[in-house]
């Protein structure tokens, strides 16, 4: 049997092939997709290892239908999807009203995900590391360049942290998961909101920065070189056994990424009727404050009904069973009111097959 899947990340991946399968479809509930229905998408690297998961489980349990992804980042899913060169995006920042407006088969933007960003770092002979919002606004600015600066050691008392230099890595490609980390740098630092500011791309300081390319080339980076520091989706770090940073949040805690941590954070978060909502440096003592959702940017029409029927199916595939898959790859289970919203969104697409929450 043909998988519906191209492989990213190779074995910087944070996929480790093996899948847990959730509830399954009833008899009554799985459409009839009698004959092949290819999908294509391309977006975001955040959420790409929960979506390899997902859909190799879906083509098994629906051999006709065969979805192939490509995590090329979430600025050229964007670009792709409003080109139309694909049926659908990722990203891991939800379009703009100006950029809706320029795709006439219309958008929706559906949170399918979510997850954390964390703060990994590779440094012989410190296992803890504990990073106040200064400090690693610091870091990532270009102000503190050893690892032995007063305000790190401040964080870290007992540590033996080095006389050595900081590698800071970050992502050379138009990356949803740079325009969160950004973002929340700039909630937490007028100086960083006017200096490097927020977006996909961002000018980084020069001297001892790195550029890579996706969230398996930073980890890779990191990986291979002693002494530095970069910020990528939690998962690849679980996955790769990469040390993280606990780091302080806005009530002034020292918070770890972790499934219910980052649970915390998102049950406060309220979605808009247009599903865009953005989590900057968020209030509440246990809150984590790199916390994002991951959108689906799927269009309103498909002229292809055996495509607009696939693309339903996978939806209602990714907020149901996909669930199930998210924890164990360092993803945030949706709560059941997102995936309702979800549902309800996502409807409009194909009068075939109603989506169900279960």
């Amino acid at each position: 049997m043909t998988l519906g899947l191209v492989a990213v990340g190779g074995k910087n991946s944070a996929f480790s092939g093996e899948f847990k399968v959730g509830p399954s479809l009833t008899v009554a509930q799985r459409p009839a997709i009698s004959s092949k229905v290819q999908l294509t998408g391309a977006g975001a690297s955040f959420p790409s290892p929960l979506y390899q998961n997902w859909f190799v489980l879906l083509n098994k349990k629906i051999p006709n239908l065969q979805v192939n992804y490509q995590s090329v980042g979430s600025g050229a899913g964007i670009q792709q999807f409003t080109t139309g060169t694909v049926d659908f995006g990722a990203s891991d920042i939800a379009m703009t009203d100006e950029q809706i407006k320029k795709v006439s088969r219309g958008v929706l933007l559906l949170p399918v995900t979510a997850g954390s960003i964390v703060i990994a770092y590779n440094l012989g002979g410190v296992d803890k590391l504990r990073l106040s919002q200064a400090a690693f606004v610091g870091i990532f600015s270009g102000k503190i360049t050893k690892w032995n600066d007063p305000k790190i050691v401040k964080d870290n008392p007992g540590a033996k942290l080095p006389d050595k230099a900081i590698t800071v890595v970050h992502r050379s490609d138009g990356s949803g998961t740079t325009a969160v980390f950004t973002s929340n740098l700039s909630a937490m630092s007028p100086e960083w909101k006017s200096s490097i500011g927020t977006g996909p791309t961002v000018q980084w300081p020069s001297g001892q920065f790195i550029g890579s390319r996706g969230n398996e080339g930073v980890t890779a980076s990191i990986k291979q070189s002693d002494g530095s520091i970069g910020y990528i989706e939690f998962g690849f770090a679980k996955n790769n056994n990469l040390k993280t940073a606990v780091v302080q949040n806005k009530a002034g805690k020292f918070i770890e990424a972790t499934a219910k941590t980052g649970a915390s954070t998102l049950a406060a978060i309220k979605l808009p009727p247009n599903l865009r909502a953005f989590i900057n440096n968020p209030d509440g003592a246990t809150s984590y404050p790199f916390v994002t959702f991951s959108w689906l940017l799927v269009f309103k029409k498909y002229d292809d009904p055996k495509k607009a029927l696939g693309m339903q199916t996978m939806i209602d595939f990714a907020i149901n069973e996909g669930q199930a898959q998210s924890e164990a790859l360092g993803y945030i289970p949706l709560p059941k009111t997102v995936r309702e919203k979800v549902a309800a969104a996502a409807q409009t697409i194909s009068p075939a097959f109603k989506i169900q929450v279960r």
